[in-house]
């Protein structure tokens, strides 16, 4: 695990690679969560994490639902929707170091009632049509390119 000054060294001079998962329900709805940490703190996003060093594809993805959705799901189970290359003025911490992902998309479609969604990185969900997601600000221009 690297300390907090090395990782911001990380952030600041190289891209992260990262895995959104594009989770929709039987209605076809998307899931989006209430970030509570920078970047897009205050944003309604995707779930998703950093992919790390030395863990495969298939690891990343069974842990990262699991994190962010309660539920394990393997890669297996979903479709690659985009790969897409998001820039933010600020890092982790909210400072000024900006962050660089190349973030791959994965759509999962999943029944609701089979979720624990965690509270960790979200202050809260819902779930919105592709129709309101474009019409809401209020979610991330990030997350909003995959309605």
């Amino acid at each position: 695990m690297l300390s907090r000054e090395l990782f911001l060294t990380v952030v600041a001079s190289t891209p992260l690679v990262s895995i959104d998962l594009v989770v929709r329900d039987p209605a076809g709805r998307f899931l989006v969560g209430m970030r509570t940490n920078p970047p897009a703190q205050g944003f309604w996003f995707a779930p998703g994490g950093r992919i790390r060093k030395d863990e495969t594809l298939d690891a990343a993805f069974r842990r990262i639902t699991e994190a962010e959705l309660g539920t394990v799901f393997e890669r297996s189970a979903a479709g690659p929707a985009m790969v897409h290359e998001p820039f933010y003025a600020e890092d982790f911490t909210g400072g000024p170091a900006g962050t660089h992902y190349v973030v791959l998309a994965h759509v999962l479609q999943v029944d609701p009632a089979a979720l624990d969604l965690p509270d960790a990185q979200h202050s809260g969900y819902r779930w919105v049509s592709a129709e309101e997601g474009l019409a809401d600000s209020g979610i991330h221009a990030n997350t909003r390119a995959y309605f």
